[in-house]
Formats: structure tokens, C-alpha cells, sequence
């Protein structure tokens, strides 16, 4: 599909959701220096280079693949003219031209990303550049227990939809979406009963679907049964990063297995969560510093996404980019990618021991729980508790010596990142939210957990 009338990129309305005041901070938040030096951690990253990227060979198709895959699951939104959320389409048309003259060419999508509007989105930016120069992932998400949106009719008004969105004639990796949450029988539901899988099988031999694959979280039995199956999957999309890779928590089975199964059938792996939610970027003071030792310019992130990355049946490595810094590092980290070496794995153990021995709620924020019938924002509230933990500001005392600081930083952001009524304290424990959450979350426990010690530093209780 060739450019069809590619639109001057505008960061107006964006500027005038911050106000004028906050042009400087606007600056800052994409990254937006003359030397394109910034890293997300504000230090010196170096040339993002244009050249450089990485690329793996998918062997079915012979696809040269950017090894940064840009995640769609999280786009930056505004408000319109109603004062209503939107996808702020300026920002991500931005972000993307950016990624695509930087070397990166695969997008990852769904029908249920960013509240149903990721397609739409990517389409209308990815269709401003020549067809050949993107690959394009996304996924049958009939996840939803309405048997209309499982059946057949359902699913392939789902399957077409996505067509439409992406403004495209083919879709480039097509996925079967978080197979093995609710096991075997939840797996023949969505996708054998009602012949659906049957169905992609021959759009993949029509060429509409030019690689066919499936994303795992769940039950390893739907896992192993799949490959084990006669089906020749094109590509698997996991769970993988450092902690994950022997220490899965939740149903979710250790990336080490995964992966070694998938090489067994020369199967490349298309990673999610190499940040595990974002927490390996947040990593404890104790654990940076047993990176800053060895590459002391390096951001946790980087080396998180250097182990994903490193494993050559690594197709490509998902990030969900909301700031063009993030994009810069990510770029930078894969142009090239410099492989990880023995000393490093080794001071990523004593890092996973550290994260393993951490307070943190096992969240990747992917949003999976979300919508809250009761308007909670359960990843808002995990994910504020996590960087206090990560900021080393959790208190195990009242009587410790930051008290009154740590008191105001958690307090403070609290308020500042959630809404009153959408906070943990509004929690009634309908567990509505519990069989849809991929890490197994004991989300009412959680949620009371961390309510009770919000009220601690509220009332000012003794601990």
C-alpha cells in the first residue's frame, strides 16, 4: 500500500493539553534535544543511529524483522473539544515516523489495546508509509465470555474489523491472543469448536494472513498441545525477561522452557514483558548498583532489554513506547544489539534475587483486568505502589527514619497518579477482575493490602 497523503506532524494539541507553560517540559518528554543524546533516565545515551538496527530472519516468510518490535498496547491519549479521552493520533504519528526512519518495522496491535482504539490508531499512522516498509502483528482477541463475540460469526466480524482498522489488504503476523488463560476447554471454545482456527489456517494458505501464530499466558498443557499439534506455527509470542526466565510467578510457566521448546521446533519467539510491566526499570537502588558496576552509562532498562534480546531464536522484542526518550534508548540498545556475556547473566542473578526478595505486586500493568465494573484503576494503584517500592520509600516501620518523607511521597503521588474514587480503598472484592489477569494477582487481596497501608500513613497509625 503506498503513502497516501502523508499529513505535517503537529504537536499542538498535545502542547495545549500541558498549556503553554509546559513547553520545556513537553521538550524533556520526548527527548527532544538538538543531539538526540537523551536517555529515559535523563543521562547521556549517545547517537541514536538510523542504520544500525538489528534484524532477525523469520523462516517461514524470510521476513527481515527490526529485533525492537513497537507494542501498541499503550498509546498516549488527550482530550477532545467534548472533553472526552481520545488517542492523541499527533503524538503516536510522531512516535512511529520516528521508530520506522530508525530501522524499526514490526507493530503489535489488538482489537482490545488502548480501549479498542490501538487498530485505528496504528492504521491511520502506519498507512502514511509504504506497505513494504512495516509489518504488521495483531490478534483475534474473542476473549470475552459473550458467546456471540466466540463464535464463528463473532470472531470473524472481529478478524475483518481488523482489515478495516489497519487500512491493510494482508496482515503480517496474525495471532491466536492469550491462549491458555481458562486451559484446554477455554482454548477449544474460542478457537476450535466454533472452526475458527480452521479458518485462519486457510487465510494464512490465501495469503491474508502471511504468518500465523499465538501468544502464551496460562495453562502449559494448551502450550504443549500446541506444538505438539500438525499445525506449523510461523511464530510464538511469550513472557520473557531476567526474573521470568526461571522465577514465572502467577500460572504463567518459566520462560526458559518456553523458549527452549519453541528452538526445539524452530519456532522464533516474539517477546512480551521484557520490563515485566515496567518494573525492571525501576529496579532497587541495591540491584542498579550491581549494574552500575559493570556498564555504568547503562539504565536497567537497557540491560533488561539486552537479555530478551540476546537469544538468536528471538524474533523480535515487544516494547510498549509512550515517550519518544524511551523509543530513543530502545533504538539505541538494539543499533546494535551488543549480546549479553557471562559476567553480565551473573550479575543479573544476584539482580533477580533482589527483585524476588522486593515488596512488589507481581503486576505487568497490561491491562487485562481493566475495564473495573466498579471504576477502579487496578493498574494505576499497583503500579504507584510499585515505584514506591522501587524508589526504596516503602516503609516497613513507622519509626523508620525517612518516615515523614516516604509518608508524603506515597500520599502525595497516590493522589496525584489516581483518582480518589478510582484508588484501592474503593475495592468491594467483587473478583471480577481475578480470572482475567494473566500473573494470577490475588487483585481484592492486593488491592486491601495496599488500602491498609494507605490508611496507616493517612491516620498516621502506629506500625
Amino acid at each position: 500500500m503506498e503513502n497516501k497523503g502523508k499529513k505535517e506532524i503537529s504537536r499542538r494539541s498535545f502542547l495545549k493539553v500541558l498549556g503553554a507553560g509546559s513547553v520545556a517540559a513537553t521538550a524533556a518528554l520526548y527527548g527532544c534535544k538538538s543531539d538526540n543524546k537523551v536517555s529515559a533516565e535523563g543521562g547521556t545515551l549517545g547517537e541514536v543511529p538510523t542504520d544500525k538496527m538489528t534484524y532477525r530472519t523469520t523462516p517461514t516468510t524470510g521476513d527481515k524483522v527490526s529485533l525492537l518490535g513497537y507494542g501498541c498496547m499503550r498509546y498516549p491519549l488527550r482530550k477532545n473539544s467534548k472533553g472526552e479521552e481520545e488517542v492523541d493520533q499527533d503524538i503516536v504519528n510522531e512516535l512511529i515516523d520516528y521508530a520506522i526512519a530508525h530501522g524499526v518495522n514490526y507493530f503489535d496491535t489488538s482489537p482490545v489495546y488502548v480501549r479498542g482504539w490501538s487498530e485505528a490508531a496504528t492504521g491511520i499512522a502506519l498507512s502514511r508509509h509504504p506497505r513494504d516498509k512495516y509489518f504488521i502483528a495483531t490478534k483475534l482477541s474473542n476473549m470475552n465470555n459473550n458467546p456471540n463475540v466466540r463464535s464463528y460469526e463473532g470472531s470473524l466480524a472481529m478478524y475483518k474489523k481488523s482489515f478495516s482498522e489497519l487500512k491493510v489488504d494482508y496482515i503480517d503476523y496474525y495471532l491466536l491472543h492469550t491462549v491458555g488463560n481458562g486451559g484446554m476447554e477455554t482454548f477449544e471454545n474460542r478457537y476450535i469448536d466454533n472452526k475458527v482456527l480452521d479458518f485462519l489456517l486457510k487465510e494464512r494458505e490465501a495469503g491474508r494472513v502471511r504468518n500465523l501464530g499465538f501468544s502464551f499466558h496460562g495453562d502449559i498443557a494448551v502450550f504443549d498441545y500446541l506444538l505438539a499439534s500438525d499445525i506449523k506455527w510461523d511464530f510464538v509470542q511469550i513472557q520473557l525477561n531476567y526474573v521470568d526466565w526461571k522465577h514465572a510467578t502467577g500460572s504463567n510457566t518459566n520462560a526458559e522452557y518456553l523458549l527452549t521448546e519453541l528452538e526445539k521446533k524452530n519456532i522464533p519467539a516474539v517477546i512480551m514483558e521484557p520490563l515485566l510491566g515496567g518494573r525492571l526499570s525501576r529496579v532497587p537502588s541495591q540491584a542498579l548498583n550491581i549494574m552500575k558496576e559493570i556498564h555504568p552509562e547503562d539504565s536497567a532498562a537497557q540491560w533488561a532489554f539486552r537479555y530478551a534480546g540476546t537469544p538468536e531464536s528471538v524474533l523480535t522484542v515487544l516494547s510498549g513506547m509512550v515517550y519518544m526518550e524511551h523509543l530513543q534508548e530502545n533504538i539505541r540498545t538494539y543499533s546494535p544489539l551488543i549480546p549479553l556475556q557471562k559476567k553480565e547473566y551473573e550479575a543479573l542473578d544476584r539482580v533477580t534475587e533482589i527483585m524476588l526478595n522486593a515488596d512488589y505486586v507481581q503486576c505487568t500493568e497490561c491491562q487485562y483486568c481493566m475495564p473495573c465494573p466498579y471504576g477502579l484503576d487496578i493498574p494505576g494503584v499497583f503500579g504507584h505502589y510499585n515505584r514506591i517500592v522501587s524508589a526504596g520509600n516503602k516503609l516497613k516501620s513507622s519509626k523508620d527514619e525517612n518516615y515523614k518523607k516516604a509518608r508524603t511521597a506515597f500520599l502525595v503521588g497516590y493522589d496525584r497518579s489516581v483518582p480518589k474514587l478510582r484508588q484501592a480503598s474503593h475495592c468491594i472484592g467483587c473478583e471480577i477482575c481475578k480470572p482475567h489477569c494473566p500473573q494470577r494477582i490475588d487483585i481484592p487481596t492486593e488491592m486491601r493490602r495496599i488500602d491498609f497501608y494507605t490508611e496507616q500513613l493517612k491516620q498516621k497509625i502506629e506500625f
